[in-house]
């Protein structure tokens, strides 16, 4: 038969029962096919009324649709199990094979030709006593849903005595009933969504400490107990800032701890204003790989710490780095020896002539009164 009955201006008709139950796009083109059994002649192959459609028919009837858009389309009316499809994808295809899934009766030739009167609108009923959904209907809300085919027909018993106390009639009792069970399976699913939320911890006061076990693993860090002492209100106002304070709030607070602190110490180690000597003071590990790289003894530079530190006490004087002067104190008195010791060397050679030489150049005062390597 020729296109001519089938012209692209012609309107498109669906149901919208059938578009609230399989989608809109679905039920536009199943509806579409259907048409077209009526002008064209299909073949019957394994008890199936099977039918070939050229691409470009279908894309000048549905000009709003590309090749994809059929494709997709299509393939959506296969996963429902509303339609059978034989041919590729269409995007790579010329043809649509075809059938609707609807069995042909035996000895029954293809779906009739002839078509059909307009349908006469049913007038409203009450619900019946025994209504129970079909079996398409439990299908599709399975697979455009996920509702299991059990929760659907437990809520068949309150659908009916629902609707049957109401006594109202109406045209689609299975488009109210899929709306019946979808809005239940939704209120199910937020109801077991809600039993796994995590209640918001309440918000800080002033009177949070860290535990007994944050306070040890922070001490063992090295961390001064007053440097997190003065870190505490910090802390509870940024949490109480934010509305609520997190679930590992101990585990927050070491972090933002050692944070700080790593901050605190490389200020200190790298600050440029002045500063006296500490009692504990000690070189830095790059003072001795200084005086290593140097040749100097590491137990002789060890040895003359604490002469450093109260002699720098006494003073009471500032400096930007102590490293530096003390690299500056060991390197002097480290020549000082080699110094000592060659002019030992050669008063001993001399002692067989000169009985009445000295040993020394300095007298042991001298020593003691040379501050040279501190200036």
């Amino acid at each position: 038969m020729s296109n001519s009955s089938l012209v692209p201006e012609r309107q498109l008709v669906f149901s919208p029962g059938l578009a609230a139950t399989i989608g809109l796009e679905e039920a536009i083109l199943l509806q579409h096919l259907q048409l077209l059994f009526e002008h064209r002649e299909p073949q019957v192959r394994d008890n199936f009324a099977w039918l070939s459609i050229e691409r470009e028919y279908l894309l000048t009837s549905l000009p709003f649709w590309n090749a994809v858009d059929l494709h997709r389309i299509t393939r959506a009316l296969v996963d429902k199990g509303v339609m059978l499809m034989e041919s590729p994808p269409l995007h790579s295809s010329e043809k649509l094979v075809f059938a609707l899934n609807e069995p042909v009766r035996a000895n029954q030739p293809a779906p009739v030709q002839a078509p059909t009167p307009p349908p006469s609108r049913r007038s409203a009923a009450l619900l019946p006593v025994h209504w129970s959904p079909s079996e398409d209907l439990l299908q599709l809300l399975a697979l455009n849903h996920n509702i299991p085919r059990q929760f659907a027909l437990d809520q068949l018993e309150d659908f009916i005595f629902y609707w049957r106390e109401r006594g109202e009639a109406s045209h689609a009792w299975e488009n109210k009933f899929r709306q019946h069970v979808t809005n239940n399976w939704r209120r199910q699913q937020q109801n077991r969504s809600s039993d796994f939320d995590v209640k918001r911890p309440a918000a800080l006061d002033n009177h949070w400490r860290p535990s007994m076990d944050a306070m040890e693993i922070m001490q063992r860090g090295g961390i001064s107990t007053d440097f997190i002492e003065q870190a505490i209100p910090e802390f509870i106002l940024y949490w109480r800032e934010r509305g609520a304070a997190p679930k590992e709030l101990n585990s927050k607070f070491i972090q933002h701890i050692r944070i700080q602190w790593k901050r605190y110490s490389s200020s200190l180690e790298h600050s440029t204003e002045p500063k006296r000597i500490v009692d504990h003071w000690q070189p830095s590990a790059d003072v001795y790989d200084i005086l290593r790289m140097s040749h100097i003894d590491l137990e002789f530079a060890r040895e003359l710490v604490p002469e450093f530190i109260v002699y720098w006490k006494d003073s009471n004087q500032t400096h930007t780095s102590w490293n530096s002067k003390f690299l500056q104190h060991v390197k002097y008195h480290w020549a000082k020896r080699h110094q000592l010791q060659q002019t030992d060397k050669s008063h001993g050679g001399q002692q067989g002539t000169h009985s009445t030489g000295r040993t020394r150049d300095r007298s042991l005062e001298d020593d003691l009164n040379d501050t040279s390597w501190a200036s």
